[in-house]
């Protein structure tokens, strides 16, 4: 993978409508951001009463409307969506963008929603071999002329898939842990992705994914290590520790841990810092979730006063 710098952001999603969707997707293709993202959840987690729109519908929209953005999930879970079926959708998404989709992967962790919707979500140990299934069938359906697998979790007999996606498409698998789903980043991934909980743990997963890759005879340096992060932007020191105070309450635990110490935040020269400090580590690939109620304006405080304080 490029050791340039990749920013993509996630697009308004929960509790928001489409036109807001709509009008953040172009701005940040008009800003050259390099990728959009959206949660592949059917629930406004943990509150399944909070509105969200699904993943893959929205993404296929955003495609039709953009030009540049490349469009992926954080992240599509196996046993949520037949692999075939979804391989066939992604491909026609990838048609439709002309070749910019990436397929983001995961364990999927949230049960209440499997459950509610009728799919299984068996243990974490069967969930990854399911993963590692999934992808294999992806692939196939996307490279071969007919694909047959016959897996533990899921099955194909000659399914076929035209027309392909224009391109290979990238896959990103997200997750924490630091063997077996590190073992499946380094046999099948093209970028792995930190979820934010574990940020300040980035260099010790870093470590794990290079020992992962050392075993299968990969070299590292051919898998994008991207960061899922808040990032909090504002033109004084002041405003900028109020955000913080503000996003560790409305983030929790999860997208809101360790975000003093370790986070992404404050002034346009502070955020650089910060970047670089990630970039130190390794780190080339910055999935972010800009805080605030329009994301449009840390938005472009971020690519016209960050960016241009970046090396390449």
């Amino acid at each position: 993978m490029s050791n340039a710098l990749h920013f993509g952001v996630t697009l308004p999603q929960i509790k928001r409508d489409w036109n807001e969707c709509r009008d953040c997707a172009l701005e940040l293709d008009g800003l050259g951001f390099d990728s959009a993202w959206v949660c592949d959840h059917v629930y406004g987690v943990p509150n399944p009463r909070i509105p969200i729109m699904e993943a893959w519908s929205l993404l296929t929209a955003v495609g039709a409307i953009t030009e540049k953005l490349e469009l992926g999930t954080l992240v599509t879970p196996p046993f949520f969506r037949n692999p075939a079926m979804l391989a066939k959708q992604v491909a026609t998404i990838d048609q439709i963008a002309g070749g910019r989709v990436i397929m983001g992967l995961g364990a999927g962790w949230f049960q209440p929603e499997f459950e509610a919707y009728g799919n299984p979500f068996p243990p974490l140990g069967a969930r990854m071999r399911g993963l590692e299934e999934y992808i294999q069938i992806l692939r196939g359906l996307w490279q071969e002329e007919t694909t047959t697998f016959d897996g533990e979790h899921f099955q194909v007999k000659e399914a076929l898939c035209e027309p392909k996606p224009p391109r290979r498409v990238p896959i990103l698998v997200g997750g924490t842990g630091e063997k077996v789903l590190m073992g499946i980043v380094a046999r099948h991934a093209d970028i792995w992705n930190n979820m934010a909980i574990a940020q300040s743990q980035l260099g010790q997963k870093i470590e794990a994914l290079h020992k992962r890759c050392d075993e299968v005879g990969r070299d590292p340096a051919e898998i994008r290590i991207s960061q899922q992060c808040v990032v909090i932007i504002e033109e004084t020191e002041e405003a900028a520790k109020a955000s913080l105070a503000k996003a560790g309450k409305v983030y929790g635990g999860h997208m809101g841990a360790d975000l003093e110490e370790h986070g992404i935040w404050g002034t346009p020269e502070r955020v650089a810092e910060c970047i670089e400090r990630h970039r130190a580590l390794g780190c080339t690939g910055f999935l972010m979730e800009f805080f605030g109620r329009d994301t449009r304006v840390p938005a472009r405080i971020f690519a016209e006063q960050v960016i241009p304080l970046l090396g390449s």
